[in-house]
């Protein structure tokens, strides 16, 4: 990915070309090796750190002037501090490995034109000060290659986290492997959902095709010539999902005892499938691996005219597994009176599920604040409530 944006782009390689110590780790620019003189005038090297504004794969004029420092707060020759670029000094984690101690703030009138401009203007002014005590010292120290570089799970880099300082909190999801039992409705709500974070591999369980009635609830738009291939749900959802992220692997079988080894090696699993023995097998198999997993659920009654009921999302982890056989998780078919049975469209609901569920393994992981640690919650339609319960 690095080596295509520097060779797409005039202002990166640009950048590359003249010298500057200049790579893409995660989805933010980095320049190393860029001289300043400290607090009590030593000659010291530091890392400017921007995001990224991309189209695709193509730079776009950066939104912001302000970039990210990690180093001390750097000085005029006479040890002075340079007040006119200083910002703030949060002390940030940024992820992928990087952190700032400063972010500076030095705004052209007509902002900079593009990443060349931002980052050699910044250089230039931190290594001014640091020339002048040690000459001949420069920010054009290129000395590294991209061989060393991580193959990024994303087709196009994800310039959402870095922009918004989201980096390391992403960064708690990169090792998980994701298996989505069920791509139905609310399945494939949760692929929509997972697909646009960092994790190592997604695993997708369904032998079903993908008809008609699916394309109501589902996300994404099918084209008519697409529904007359009727396609395997996990093809259809891969080859879409697989334009923006690696590692989706689809599994067109049933999950049943001849098939249960293919969960072997997932971290988390969330489970969409309709009740029945085979899912009571699956549960079984997820807890003798050790593996924390969340079952989503939708009961609906039509009456009156309207369609209300609930939505529930049900956590079991390694800590806690006693509330899902206590009756948390059905596991007895709906029969003829389940209107979700009947695969009504309510494809709102579905991606509400999903939703609910993807957040809870997000709290579970430390993206999100989890102040009650719930392994139960509800979603009551009509009247908008949202219950939680089976706390530890």
């Amino acid at each position: 990915m690095s080596r295509e944006l520097f060779s797409l782009n005039p202002d990166l390689a640009r950048l590359r070309s003249e010298g500057y110590f200049v790579r893409i780790e995660g989805n933010l620019l980095v320049m190393r090796e860029v001289p300043y003189v400290d607090d009590q005038r030593r000659v010291r090297t530091g890392t400017l750190v921007s995001g990224l504004d991309l189209a695709g794969d193509q730079t776009r004029r950066p939104e912001t002037h302000v970039i990210h420092w990690d180093g001390d707060f750097p000085c005029n020759a006479d040890g002075t501090p340079l007040p006119a670029i200083s910002h703030q000094s949060p002390n940030t984690n940024l992820g992928y490995g990087l952190t700032a101690q400063h972010s500076f703030s030095n705004k052209p009138p007509e902002g900079y034109l593009d990443y060349y401009a931002k980052m050699s203007t910044y250089a230039t002014i931190l290594a001014g000060p640091a020339a002048v005590l040690q000459p001949g010292i420069s920010p054009r120290v290129f000395c590294g290659t991209d061989d060393d570089e991580q193959i990024s799970v994303f087709n196009y880099l994800d310039t959402a986290s870095g922009r918004v300082g989201l980096g390391a909190l992403a960064a708690k999801l990169e090792n998980e492997v994701i298996g989505i039992l069920g791509t139905g409705g609310t399945g494939g709500y949760i692929l929509d959902l997972v697909a646009k974070t960092p994790v190592k591999e997604i695993r997708l369980f369904d032998d079903d095709d993908f008809l008609s009635h699916n394309a109501f609830r589902a996300p994404g738009a099918p084209s008519l010539e697409e529904l007359r291939d009727a396609p395997k749900k996990v093809r259809y959802l891969k080859g879409i999902y697989e334009r923006m992220h690696r590692g989706i692997v689809a599994h067109c079988v049933k999950l049943e005892a001849a098939t249960l080894g293919l969960l072997e090696g997932i971290t988390f699993a969330f489970i969409s499938m309709d009740a029945g023995e085979e899912k009571r097998a699956v549960v079984a198999k997820l807890e003798a691996l050790g593996v924390s997993f969340i079952d989503v659920g939708m009961g609906l009654e039509l009456s009156n005219g309207s369609l209300g009921g609930i939505l529930r999302v049900t956590t079991s982890t390694q800590g806690k597994r006693d509330h899902v056989h206590a009756g948390r998780i059905s596991f007895e078919g709906g029969g003829d009176r389940d209107v979700y049975a009947s695969n009504i469209q309510v494809a709102d609901l579905n991606a509400l599920n999903a939703c609910l569920s993807v957040v809870k393994w997000k709290k579970l992981r430390g993206f999100y604040r989890d102040l009650e640690n719930e392994h139960h919650s509800t979603y009551t339609t009509d009247g908008n409530m949202l219950l939680n319960g089976d706390q530890p």
